[in-house]
Parts: structure tokens; C-alpha cells; sequence
């Protein structure tokens, strides 16, 4: 009999978490998506305090995900092409230091792919401007409000693009 696979978590901010947790949910392998925040000084932040921006929290996705299913690396391509990494604390109308572009990493593993794949994609030149994605140790998480839990999903919305 097969072990079953231990689920790995990751966690992501790139602009409003509403469209970051929609791009994630639908994978195949990801196990379970939350909206929170990350990175910030306040314990237990609110969605306005957050608003405000000097939490220093970035609205973040944590992903639950099936590494035989999914690859962190795989995790790591939809996170570059779902946002523009080289836009300093703005994605699209959402501008502020709680929208910058943010890899939380858990481990030596993920902070090295992550690098990596920052790293090849700038090389790359895709972008004409240089990526400005912080790649950081994951913090605490604190889980945002009910409401924003799978908004889009619960919207029946795809996206939140203009």
C-alpha cells in the first residue's frame, strides 16, 4: 500500500488576494486555498487596517497542494504569469505596500526554487523592467475575514480584472 503524499503549504501575495486565490484554486493538486495576511508587524490585522497600509502585511494566498500531483516549481509558473513582478507595492488599480509581490517561503527548498525561478525569469528578459518580487521567510499567517474566503468562486466570477 501506497504512503499517502504529505500536502505541502505555500504561500503567495501578488495584488488583491481575491484573484490570487481564484488562479490557485482552480489548479490540479492544489488541495485548499486561504486568504490572509502575511508579512506585517500587527498581530490579528483586520481587512481595514490592512486597507490603511501600515500594517506592512501584503494581502497573501496560502496554498495547500499535493506535491505528486503539483510541483512547487509548477506553483512558482503560475505565480509569475498570473500578476507583473516588476511593479513596486501595485497590481493593476491596487496600489500599496499590502499588493506587493511576495514568494513566503517555508523552507530552504522553496526559498532556493523560488530564487531560481526569479532569477531565470529576469534572464529571460520577459519583462523590461526588473522583477521586483520579494522572497521571504513565511511569518504567521492570520486568516482574513469569512467574506473574502473564495470571494470570486462565491461571486461566480473568474477574475477581478478590468
Amino acid at each position: 500500500m501506497k504512503n499517502k503524499p504529505k500536502i505541502q503549504t505555500a504561500a503567495f501575495a501578488a495584488g488583491c488576494f481575491w484573484g490570487v486565490e481564484e488562479t490557485f484554486r482552480k489548479i490540479n493538486g492544489v488541495i485548499e486555498t486561504e486568504v490572509g495576511y502575511m508579512g506585517g508587524k500587527l498581530k490579528n490585522p483586520t481587512y481595514p487596517q490592512v486597507c490603511m497600509g501600515d500594517t506592512g502585511h501584503a494581502e497573501t494566498v496560502l496554498v495547500k497542494y499535493d506535491p505528486e500531483e503539483i510541483s512547487y516549481e509548477e506553483l512558482l509558473n503560475i505565480f509569475w504569469s498570473s500578476h507583473n513582478p516588476t511593479t513596486l507595492n501595485r497590481q493593476g488599480p491596487d496600489v500599496g505596500s499590502q499588493y506587493r509581490s511576495v514568494i513566503f517561503y517555508y523552507n530552504e527548498e522553496q526559498k532556493n526554487a523560488a530564487q531560481k525561478s526569479k532569477d531565470d525569469l529576469q534572464v529571460a528578459g520577459k519583462f523590461s523592467d526588473p522583477i521586483v518580487t520579494e522572497i521571504v521567510p513565511a511569518a504567521d499567517f492570520y486568516r482574513a475575514e469569512e467574506y473574502h474566503q473564495k470571494y470570486l468562486f462565491k461571486k461566480g466570477k473568474d477574475s477581478c480584472r478590468i
